[in-house]
């Protein structure tokens, strides 16, 4: 799990002031700050890879594809979190900021790293349901595997789809997206 700054609570306000005097990537969920570990040099690698393929799959589409450090706050019931998703496709651009977005994507992609896994598969999948996030892509490159959660009418997570190695995986919310395991870890 990242780590947290001395494991205390923190107000927004108070996180907004740490992250203006700091170089650090700084996430704030459930309010405490978590610090993001360095990519590795495989996670850079099928960070680029998938972006370049959800860049191809939407250019001249109504929606558009970020890759980190994009910040995405997250807004409801007067409570507020803050995260950096490896890759998010938001189709909603009212809530664009010059510094951030404000609303809620409607595909994350996280990609795990031995130190966050925790994180990424209980943390921030519980807060993406809660928040409505449509669509929470898991790419795991030590297994070289990947899950599809889709958020199902109750508001919930339902696994959708899990690939590994081989095959191609497909988007449940946009039905034309389908890519393929060879494309996403080429390289490694």
């Amino acid at each position: 799990m990242p780590n947290t700054l001395k494991n205390e609570f923190k107000t927004y306000d108070e996180y907004l002031d740490i992250c203006n005097n700091s170089d650090q990537r700084l996430e704030y969920i459930d309010n405490l700050i978590c610090m993001s570990p360095s990519p590795s040099i495989p996670h850079q690698r099928i960070s680029s890879n998938l972006h370049a393929l959800l860049w191809n799959f939407f250019r001249g589409k109504s929606c558009d594809v970020f890759s980190a450090p994009t910040d995405i706050e997250l807004i409801k019931d007067g409570s507020k979190n803050l995260v950096i998703p490896d890759l998010s496709v938001i189709c909603d651009k009212t809530g664009f900021t010059n510094n951030k977005y404000i609303g809620v994507p409607t595909l994350i992609i996280e990609i795990l790293s031995p130190s966050n896994q925790s994180h990424d598969l209980v943390t921030k999948m519980n807060l993406y349901m809660k928040y409505g996030v449509k669509e929470y892509w898991i790419v795991n490159p030590m297994k070289y595997s990947l899950d599809i959660y889709s958020l199902d009418e109750n508001g919930g997570y339902e696994q959708y789809c899990v690939r590994h190695k081989t095959g191609k995986i497909e988007s449940n919310i946009f039905s034309e997206l389908n890519i393929s395991m060879e494309d996403i870890f080429s390289d490694l």
